[in-house]
């Protein structure tokens, strides 16, 4: 058996490169054929999945090695990531008690990933559980480092859910000139406040339904798609969000009276 060495992987202008002392077993020589590998393995992590077990074997391969080579309490990947399909689009990574930066840049190194990192503490993960529902969308699916416990208890925050809905308000009057991504996310984000103001957990299938209860039986396809028909869908789209909106100001109004009295 060939005694071998420890040596360093070194970054070089075109290439990166393995300096070798001249004092080195004569197996090493000059020309020879040598197999290079990692001294130090990295201990895998097996990552659990909520609502996400059936996944591509890449995308599998990738959150393998993003949560094996993360320095964090705990590592979170969602997004539409995990969605049937190919989308390498949109990977959100919340980090806990972690080093986003480092992450990003295995990330981008090691899969070519442009991730969105959110650090947070497990305080805010649940607060924004509780009182979120686009968050609460974000991680109705999700693949993580150690298992969390979703109890979800709803806090309705009218000036929040105000401010998301502020955002889908301009999808009727900007129809011609979003593209099929924005227009569904618009919709989406619209629906899931919606759900959450009737007490319902908003997660994408839900929404998804409720956009086809709504919009009509393949609605989330023709507007992923840019292939809706303006007229119907924005008068029905105007219709929702009046009524969405009306619940969030009698909210508020409600909330005014309450600290006034």
């Amino acid at each position: 058996m060939v005694n071998g060495i420890i040596a360093r992987v070194s970054k070089g202008s075109v290439m990166d490169q393995i300096y070798l002392p001249k004092n080195r077993p004569s197996a090493l020589g000059i020309g020879e054929y040598v197999v290079i590998a990692p001294a130090l393995q990295k201990k895998q992590i097996m990552p659990y999945y909520y609502n996400a077990q059936k996944i591509e074997p890449i995308k599998a391969e990738i959150i393998q090695g993003i949560i094996s080579n993360a320095d964090a309490e705990n590592i979170i990947i969602a997004g539409s990531f995990l969605e049937k399909g190919f989308n390498f689009d949109d990977i959100d990574i919340i980090v806990i008690n972690g080093e986003g930066k480092a992450i990003e840049k295995y990330a981008e190194t090691a899969f070519g990933l442009k991730a969105h990192i959110i650090n947070m503490k497990y305080d805010t993960l649940r607060a924004g559980l509780n009182t979120d529902p686009l968050f609460q969308m974000i991680l109705s699916r999700f693949a993580s480092k150690e298992r969390i416990l979703l109890n979800i208890k709803p806090i309705i925050n009218y000036k929040l859910l105000d401010m998301h809905l502020l955002k889908s308000k301009l999808l009727p009057e900007q129809f011609e000139y979003l593209n099929g991504k924005e227009k569904y996310k618009l919709t989406r984000n619209m629906i899931a406040i919606k759900l959450f103001l009737e007490g319902k957990t908003a997660t994408i299938e839900k929404t998804n339904k409720e956009i086809e209860n709504l919009f009509g039986k393949g609605a989330v396809s023709r507007l992923l798609e840019n292939t809706m028909e303006k007229t119907l869908f924005t008068a029905k789209y105007k219709q929702v969000y009046r009524k969405v909106f009306n619940v969030i100001m009698d909210g508020i109004s409600h909330a005014k009276q309450k600290q006034a009295g």
